[in-house]
């Protein structure tokens, strides 16, 4: 009987409102992390000139009914055009808090469609799921309508500038079920934590791999091919001389930091996919 309630005490039963509360929770967790290339902050605004902190937690105060809402269509079956029209929804609820100002668009695209997997895993099992069952739940749900998704032609800045470099888009990414997220951010998250980093020393790792590796659309519509490319090279040289863990590696994230402001670049999907990966750790049992 003790067994039993200690089972269940580390391994609740997932609902919605705690599936879309995660999502919230892990878009406060990549907001307060510091210091992020070109991001905003809890203390800047990094590359951007029309939004601060505050206009981030206006947006993110408006989306958390969206998370638990997509999190209870996934759990009863929905089909994708339902949770495409809460992602639109939910956009326009953003732009409405934020002055018309874009912080969550990818995030709600991303961590919408994670949280409806959750909700479909939660129609299968009764524990928590694991990372590899959500992918799943994606694939089989939502793959082809994905697919589909993923063909047509984008008109947003991010889209625009990952066709006309041949990039792979976040759709593509989407139709993929998100192999950066599962393969890089997640790996390079736990294991971090595992190594005894605090949990945002290990945030901060876990960006930089993602940076290493994401095509990130949005990086590529604001410095061209060339300035991507300079934020994978240079997330990649950080990991290859100890990352943040080493002496000196956060007084050089902060250097690093400056040159993307100062280069004005600002690598958006790669935080949109930190934040999901500190979703799964919390959706999944994780720190």
């Amino acid at each position: 009987m003790r067994t039993s309630a200690l089972r269940e005490q580390r391994h609740p039963t997932l609902t919605p409102a705690a599936i879309g509360r995660a999502a919230t929770l892990a878009l406060h967790d990549e907001l307060s992390l510091t210091p992020k290339p070109g991001l905003v902050t809890l203390i800047d605004r990094g590359s951007h000139d029309d939004m601060d902190a505050h206009t981030f937690m206006r947006s993110l105060f408006s989306l958390r009914r969206y998370f638990v809402q997509i999190a209870e269509a996934g759990l009863a079956g929905a089909e994708f055009d339902v949770l495409e029209r809460f992602g639109i929804a939910a956009e326009a609820r953003m732009r409405a808090a934020t002055g018309g100002i874009n912080t969550h668009r990818g995030a709600i695209f991303m961590l919408g469609l994670l949280c409806a997997a959750a909700g479909a895993v939660l129609r299968e099992q009764d524990e928590a799921p694991r990372p590899a069952d959500l992918q799943r739940a994606l694939r089989r749900r939502w793959g082809d309508a994905l697919a589909q998704r993923s063909q047509r032609t984008s008109t947003l800045p991010g889209g625009i500038a990952a066709r006309r470099h041949g990039l792979r888009s976040a759709s593509e990414e989407a139709a993929l079920a998100f192999p950066v997220l599962f393969e890089a951010a997640l790996p390079a998250l736990s294991t971090a934590l595992a190594r005894g980093l605090t949990p945002q020393q290990a945030r901060l790792d876990a960006l930089f791999h993602i940076m290493a590796v994401l095509e990130d659309s949005n990086l590529a519509h604001r410095g061209g091919l060339a300035g991507l490319r300079f934020a994978q090279r240079t997330a990649q040289a950080f990991l290859d001389r100890g990352g943040v863990a080493r002496p000196g590696g956060l007084q050089e994230a902060h250097a690093i930091a400056g040159e993307f402001v100062a280069r004005r670049l600002s690598p958006g999907g790669a935080a949109d996919t930190l934040a999901a990966a500190c979703w799964i750790t919390r959706v999944c049992g994780g720190s």
